[in-house]
């Protein structure tokens, strides 16, 4: 899934990117760790010698980069477990935390300072909330 920029994003910030993703990129073409390492600083060496260029300059070496990813792009990409597109990703399944007033009494009963102090907190959102946002009128709790 694609990320939407919230805002503008530096040229510096882009070329930081575009690095990590050439590495990235780098990375699921070669599988042994000595030949990587030495395309890696390859690759480094590339982006260190046009460091100092100016911005026209820097914003056209940016362009060609970017098409230069694209085309050598690898056709099945390294993920992360829990990335994006990885096998693990949103395999953690996390409860609502109303869940929890479904309990019976004696699964509570075993917990006994975690439920006080829960019921605790629920009480103070509830004080917080009425405070935020006023009391609900007793009209619109009514039946229909």
């Amino acid at each position: 899934m694609a990320q939407v920029p919230l805002a503008i994003v530096s040229h510096k910030r882009q070329v930081c990117s575009l690095y990590k993703r050439a590495v990235r990129n780098l990375e699921a073409w070669y599988d042994r760790r000595e030949v990587f390492r030495y395309r890696a600083v390859q690759m480094r060496a590339r982006f260190d010698e046009n460091r100092n260029k100016d911005l026209a300059e820097g914003m056209r070496l940016l362009a060609c980069g970017q098409k230069e990813l694209f085309e050598t792009k690898h056709y099945q990409p390294r993920n992360f477990a829990n990335s994006a597109g990885g096998c693990a990703y949103e395999r953690e399944v996390i409860p609502p935390d109303w869940l929890l007033d479904y309990w019976h009494p004696l699964e509570k009963a075993q917990y006994p300072e975690y439920f006080a102090k829960r019921e605790q907190r629920k009480k103070e959102f509830v004080v917080w909330w009425e405070k935020q946002y006023g009391k609900p009128d007793p009209k619109d709790l009514g039946h229909h």
